[in-house]
């Protein structure tokens, strides 16, 4: 009986942190926003629901280590397994419509390829990527200047 009552505990102290990390996460998402708006910082709503859909779904993860920890740790019977399984489905379900809604993209998909680096790259986080600048090269032979074209012997000087 002494291994069972440990097994909860630490399942309750699993739930209890995937709680506190659900309303930390809240909390400071919600502090963020405030600051933002009061900067006037644009899409302010959008990064709100990110990090906000980042901390509930942290929060999850840790709510099904607990209940997985509870349930077929402390007692294995059929029907703790079956409700279980149930909770899991659908917090599951719950995680990847947080993970689309937060990517825009499902969890399995790879991310997009940025561009090559004299193409506009697309804003992360409403802050533009900078690109990185082109290689200069110093405008005399003597001083290691890259060889032009017809330099090289291959077709025209460009």
């Amino acid at each position: 009986m002494v291994f069972n009552d440990v097994i909860e505990k630490i399942g309750m102290a699993i739930d209890a942190a995937g709680v506190v990390v659900i309303v930390t996460g809240a909390a400071i998402a919600f502090v963020i926003t405030a600051v933002r708006l009061a900067r006037r910082e644009s899409d302010v709503y959008r990064r709100f629901r990110q990090q906000l859909g980042q901390t509930i779904l942290l929060g999850l993860e840790l709510l099904v280590a607990g209940d997985i920890v509870r349930t077929v740790a402390a007692s294995p019977n059929l029907t703790s397994v079956a409700i279980l399984a149930a909770i899991v489905l659908i917090r599951t379900f719950l995680s990847f419509s947080l993970e689309v809604e937060i990517t825009g993209r499902w969890p399995w998909q790879k991310r997009e390829i940025t561009a090559p680096l004299d193409q506009e790259r697309p804003a992360c986080y409403g802050r533009p990527v900078p690109v990185a600048p082109e290689k200069r090269y110093p405008r005399s032979r003597a001083q290691g200047a890259r060889p032009r074209v017809a330099d090289r012997g291959i077709g025209r000087n460009v």
